[in-house]
C-alpha cells in the first residue's frame, strides 16, 4: 500500500519509485504496484462503477492506494483468498486512513469481489 501510495502522490512511475528506494521491496509488493500502475484504468473502472456516490478523484489518497490494490488483487491475484484481501484492506484502511475508511474499503470491496470472483 506505501508503495502505491507513494507513487500516486509523487506522481512517478513504479520502476522510477523502485529505482529511488535504499533497499529492494518483497518481489511480491514490486509485482503488486506495477501491477496496480498497469491497471488502473481497469481498478479505477470498477471502483467507479461499484462505489455509490464517490468519484475515485475525491476519495482519500490512502483509501484510493488501498482499494486499488485490493481491486487488482480480486481481478488478477485468483490464489490469494476473497476474505484475505478484504480484511488486509480494511485493516490497512483503519491503521492509516479516516475514522469511516474500513467500512468504506470493506463494503465496496465486498461488491465488487461478488462480480469479479462469482464465475471462479
Amino acid at each position: 500500500m506505501g508503495l502505491c501510495y507513494e507513487r500516486e502522490v509523487r506522481s512517478i512511475s513504479a520502476d522510477e519509485l523502485l529505482e529511488g528506494l535504499p533497499a529492494a521491496p518483497d518481489a511480491y509488493a514490486v509485482e503488486l504496484v506495477r501491477g496496480v500502475e498497469d491497471n488502473v484504468t481497469e481498478l479505477d473502472g470498477l471502483l467507479t462503477e461499484y462505489s455509490e456516490h464517490w468519484a475515485v478523484d475525491r476519495m482519500p489518497a490512502l483509501d484510493r492506494a488501498v482499494l486499488r490494490l485490493g481491486c487488482f488483487e480480486l481481478t488478477h491475484e485468483p490464489d490469494v483468498p476473497t476474505a484475505v484481501v478484504i480484511s488486509e484492506a480494511v485493516e490497512l484502511a483503519k491503521q492509516y486512513s479516516t475514522e469511516n475508511s474500513g467500512r468504506f474499503v470493506n463494503g465496496l470491496l465486498a461488491r465488487i469481489a461478488e462480480q469479479v470472483r462469482a464465475a471462479s
